[in-house]
């Protein structure tokens, strides 16, 4: 039996990870209006275009190429941003799932360095390793894209090179050209040491939260 791609609701102690629907599109519209100087590099919808932006994703859904999620920030209840598994790839013999990306991620300016982040990506790391079974989690952004890279080494994922002219670019007037894209990944021997590295940070997070530091 092939893998249908499916993401369900995932929890932590800072964010809820919901999968996407037109219920979500006022706050998503919300939330990406924030400030948007973060967002040169990344696909987030502008102005009057998140009903769209919802749509397109969903059509992904439908086609069985993405699991997209609306994070929720659990001490406002906002909608904070957006993420997703994509690109889902089989075993060679065509049983079970051996690799998925997380993609399509952005977050609020406000959400962003207060730890929704790093425990989003822990949440869909451990469903893909531990409920999937996948051998290896990617994570990609345009090679400019400095703050994102930070980011997604700050998680634990590994630098793996940077593939030329490898997908179209988001940058507002580069309509038609090609990015240069940074690939990351985790594998499954890794995830054990990955995973007790994030609980670390997390906990030190909830620490400083309760602190209110």
């Amino acid at each position: 039996m092939g893998f249908t791609l499916e993401g369900p609701v995932l929890e932590g102690e800072f964010v809820r990870l919901e999968p996407l629907g037109h219920h979500h599109v006022a706050g998503l519209a919300e939330a990406a209006e924030e400030d948007r100087d973060s967002y040169r590099y990344t696909w987030v919808p502008g102005r009057g275009e998140a009903g769209a932006y919802v749509d397109a994703q969903l059509g992904r859904a439908a086609e069985g190429r993405l699991a997209p999620y609306a994070q929720i920030d659990l001490a406002s209840g906002r909608i904070v941003g957006h993420t997703s598994f994509w690109d889902p790839r089989p075993w060679p013999s065509g049983e079970g799932l051996c690799a998925i990306e997380i993609g399509f991620t952005w977050l609020a300016a406000s959400a962003q360095g207060t730890g929704v982040n790093a425990e989003a990506k822990y949440l869909l790391f451990r469903h893909a390793f531990e409920n999937w079974g996948v051998a290896r989690v990617d994570l990609k952004t345009d090679a400019r894209n400095a703050r994102s890279r930070a980011a997604i080494a700050g998680v634990g994922a590994s630098f793996e090179g940077v593939l030329r002219n490898s997908a179209g670019s988001w940058v507002p007037g580069e309509d038609g050209r090609l990015r240069d894209t940074a690939v990351f990944s985790v594998v499954v021997e890794e995830w054990p040491e990955r995973r007790a590295a994030l609980e670390e940070r997390l906990a030190g997070i909830r620490e400083r939260r309760a602190s209110g530091r």
